[in-house]
């Protein structure tokens, strides 16, 4: 059962069916290094972390009133029907990678944070952190077309919705990118505590497993990344943060 609040008012409900069992989220900012993370993880044999799948974007449509009224009547709103979709999109996957536990790391879920713990009641989450000046200047350089103004406000939004799952969903684990590209075997014997699996010293040599293609829109695909070894990370820049990012910065530990 799971508490929500509707029309209002909080209520009882039960837990949704779902296929899926335990998958976990892994809830960054962009320019976390979340595409590392997800190789990392994806080049261990029982677990699959694919590129980014945007499941915020894929959505069900009920074009008439009359289609509403049909799912209506089964029990089924749009919200439901959307996440039923998830479920399946995810469990086939899985299957399809013939592994055994999913991680899914597109940035931009976490702004839907609320929506991924309602629709999967059993899901893992893994918090990946890092410095707001580090992650505010990796954006300048990876989208050069914004300006300074428009990177504050992309980078303020993404850490205030992962300060908020940090906050509200149950459990969880964190890591920080810093320590991740200072010690990626411990980083990741951690996290293959928390997900239930043994640690395989191989993961850290991603490079050495297929991951799929590293192209724009499903995650990073610069050069870093695309040598296959994990990376030192840059010195935290000596940026002037505005107050917000600030705040955000203490409040997540830095």
């Amino acid at each position: 059962m799971q508490v929500v609040r509707r029309e209002g008012k909080l209520r009882l409900i039960p837990n949704p069916h779902r296929d899926l069992s335990a998958p976990a989220f892994i809830f960054s900012s962009v320019r976390s290094g979340s595409t590392l993370l997800r190789m990392i993880l994806d080049s261990h044999t029982d677990v699959y972390a694919p590129h980014e799948l945007h499941l915020a974007h894929v959505r069900v449509k009920l074009e008439i009133p009359a289609a509403q009224k049909a799912m209506d009547a089964l029990g089924f709103n749009e919200r439901e029907l959307q996440n039923m979709i998830w479920d399946r999109l995810l469990t086939r996957a899985l299957q399809n990678s013939g592994k055994k536990i999913l991680v899914e790391k597109t940035p931009n879920l976490v702004f839907q944070w609320a929506r991924v713990g309602q629709a999967f009641p059993d899901a893992k989450f893994i918090y990946l952190l890092r410095h707001p000046a580090s992650i505010l200047d990796s954006w300048q350089r990876a989208r050069t077309a914004q300006t300074e103004e428009e990177a504050i406000a992309s980078v303020t939004k993404y850490l205030t919705a992962l300060r908020e799952a940090r906050d509200n969903l149950p459990g969880g684990h964190t890591v920080r990118y810093e320590d991740l590209t200072r010690d990626p075997a411990a980083e990741a014997r951690k996290i293959c505590a928390y997900l239930g699996v043994d640690f395989q010293p191989a993961m850290v040599d991603y490079g050495q497993a297929d991951h799929g293609p590293l192209v724009a829109g499903l995650g990073d695909w610069q050069e870093k990344i695309q040598t296959g070894a994990v990376q030192q990370a840059r010195p935290v820049p000596k940026i002037d943060l505005p107050e917000k990012l600030k705040v955000l910065a203490a409040d997540l530990g830095y």
